[in-house]
């Protein structure tokens, strides 16, 4: 894949960004000479990642903030404005699961918590961006929106996640149509299969739409990270509206 390396400063927020696909992200994109401020819950995790991607000689920042609470996205963002003036990109990553369970079985709480995490968070952190690359000067910037395969295909007991993510495919155009005359592009990668805590069952066995338990092919995150710097990499009068990067191997195109 051709270097996307930056030659300006530009500025990018990763949620989710201490752990797993969302560290690979922000990783590949300080390495592409970003400075990446990565934001989630947990305070240690965001600083013990921030601080591993220092020693390395990346600028990544982590701001701990509670994703599905309007106040503390927008003192997050308040926060990234007056340490860096401007943002140029945000990637929605954060996100949770529910326990597999069939759809009649899924307890409130977890719905909650699922919608939560994986879309409200998406569309208060999209809100204030938009808000921002509209007034900052140059204006405009990139929204970069994590759908994973689950935004097309479900997953036997997946209801909570499969709703949350179909529902990102339509925040992302809704973003993509409303931001085309601000330079705000906004477009989606769909991961599947990428090797983290969240998918550690997957190369074990997962059950299948037949049945079956079956073990499934993965991917390095990494190629994930590859795969986001050439979306941000792009001039902003250029979008990638959707990119599905996933294990080759995994029963996702065909009849399993």
């Amino acid at each position: 894949m051709a270097s996307h390396a930056r030659t300006k400063p530009s500025v990018a927020l990763v949620t989710g960004g201490g752990t797993g696909v969302g560290l690979a992200i922000a990783t590949a994109l300080a390495t592409a000479g970003w400075q990446v401020v990565i934001t989630g819950r947990r305070e240690n995790v965001l600083q013990d990642a921030a601080a591993r991607l220092g020693r390395d000689g990346h600028s990544v920042t982590g701001i701990a903030a509670d994703l599905s609470d309007p106040q503390a996205v927008g003192r997050l963002f308040e926060a990234v404005t007056a340490q860096f003036g401007r943002l140029d990109l945000l990637v929605n990553n954060a996100g949770i699961n529910a326990p597999p369970v069939p759809l009649e079985e899924v307890a409130f709480a977890d719905w909650s918590a699922v919608v939560g995490s994986n879309l409200t968070s998406a569309f208060l952190c999209t809100q204030q961006a938009v808000r921002l690359f509209k007034a900052q000067s140059p204006k405009g910037g990139r929204i970069i929106n994590n759908g994973s395969v689950s935004a097309t295909t479900p997953r036997p007991n997946s209801a909570p996640y499969a709703a949350t993510k179909h529902a990102i495919t339509g925040l992302t155009k809704a973003t993509s149509l409303e931001g085309r005359a601000h330079d705000i592009a906004c477009g989606q990668i769909d991961i599947g299969n990428a090797a983290s805590e969240m998918t550690d069952t997957i190369s074990k066995g997962v059950l299948q739409a037949d049945g079956s338990i079956k073990a499934e092919a993965t991917i390095d995150p990494r190629d994930v990270g590859d795969a986001v710097v050439y979306m941000a990499g792009l001039p902003l009068g250029t979008n990638v509206l959707t990119l599905t990067v996933m294990a080759n191997a995994m029963p996702f195109v065909g009849r399993g």
